[in-house]
């Protein structure tokens, strides 16, 4: 479901990153979203949008953990 996600829009999404988002599970909101490092994984990559130097996270959490 996080895959085909599509339902962006400016609330969420102001930015026009889609780097975030939240679908509904089994009647449960899990909020997911990708993170951009450096190569380490111990900062920010400089340049999210070079995979040469950028390492990508996903992360997804039930709502109710956060």
């Amino acid at each position: 479901m996080v895959k085909t996600f599509a339902d962006f829009n400016d609330d969420d999404n102001p930015y026009g990153e889609r780097d975030y988002g939240y679908i509904d599970v089994y009647g449960d909101k899990v909020y997911w979203k990708i993170d951009y490092y450096d190569e380490n994984y111990e900062y920010g990559s400089e340049n999210p949008a070079d995979p040469a130097c950028t390492r990508r996270v996903l992360i997804i959490m039930l709502a109710s953990e956060y």
